[in-house]
């Protein structure tokens, strides 16, 4: 740790307004989505580890996007509360350095393992009858253990060069948590290379798994449009359609913040987009993976009996 700047102990964090009962209100949402996304990724969890029809390379995968958002969610939103009704905004250097590494490690990840979930799908409809063996739970965890791997080593990279900044200007960040924008905008002396840093990491964790994710469809695509029946199209895309969802809203925020130009950024507007990735969309994916779906459904009935 002898790269950490030490010219501020802590950052005071302003949240989303100073009207007190406003963050009460506020307090109540983010507290009751909390619950929600506790309640509902544990219990999609739980579902998959007990029930042998969801142990499928498919639901595999959702249950470890499922665990992610837990943890994303519980890097954020038991801060977010505290600030909302305390009169202390502040978070300790340690502090703001541990949630910027978790958080970026866990979005990393997650980025790469939606691109792994895109891959299962080609498989599951180019090659519906070998599906297990294709996926087999080697690959599967490989491909787990390597977004793991993969999100957490370019999360140590990001956090080493953002925290050598110095941060000379104050230390009130315009955010709910420590994240780039806010942190950049306080820091003077900026190294050049930092912005190639940037670059590199929305490149290879974002743009990469963005560019696979694409292929892995236009396959998805090209199959589907072999099938000539207009029942078997509207399966094969059906399986298709939970993931569709969830990277568009995940991968969509992120490019909002991260990919404009410079010019463009405006923290009030960037915080709304930012609370949507990581406080409501940890909430919504288990609605979006188990809304629509039957194996889901006969599970959650047979565990409430």
């Amino acid at each position: 740790m002898e790269w950490i700047n030490h010219t501020v102990t802590e950052f005071i964090l302003l949240g989303f307004t100073a009207d007190p009962g406003m963050q009460r209100v506020l307090f109540v949402v983010f507290l009751v989505v909390y619950v929600l996304t506790i309640l509902g990724n544990a219990t999609l969890i739980v579902l998959i580890c007990n029930d042998s029809r969801l142990h499928t390379p498919m639901y595999f995968f959702i249950g470890n996007l499922s665990f992610l958002d837990l943890c994303l969610s519980s890097v954020y939103t038991p801060k977010i509360l505290v600030i909302c009704i305390s009169e202390d905004k502040s978070i300790s250097f340690v502090g703001c350095v541990a949630q910027f590494f978790f958080s970026a490690g866990l979005d990393y990840t997650e980025c790469y393992l939606l691109a792994a979930m895109a891959y299962d799908r080609y498989v599951a409809i180019a090659k519906p009858l070998f599906y297990a063996q294709a996926m087999s739970i080697k690959l599967c965890m490989f491909f787990v253990a390597g977004s793991y791997g993969a999100g957490f080593i370019n999360s140590c990279i990001i956090t080493k060069d953002t925290f050598a900044l110095t941060f000379c200007r104050d230390n009130v960040l315009d955010d709910f948590f420590c994240d780039i924008p806010p942190l950049v905008k306080i820091a003077c002396g900026k190294k050049k290379s930092y912005q190639g840093v940037l670059f590199f990491l929305l490149a290879s964790n974002v743009i990469t798994p963005i560019g696979l994710i694409l292929a892995s469809y236009l396959f998805i695509i090209a199959i589907i449009l072999r099938i000539c029946s207009t029942q078997g199209c509207l399966k094969a895309f059906s399986t298709c359609s939970s993931h569709l969802v969830s990277v568009t809203l995940y991968y969509g925020s992120i490019l909002y913040i991260y990919a404009r130009p410079r010019s463009s950024y405006s923290l009030d507007r960037d915080k709304i987009v930012s609370t949507f990735y990581t406080v409501v969309f940890p909430m919504l994916n288990p609605v979006i993976y188990s809304l629509r779906n039957k194996d889901v459904k006969e599970a959650l009935n047979k565990l409430s009996r």
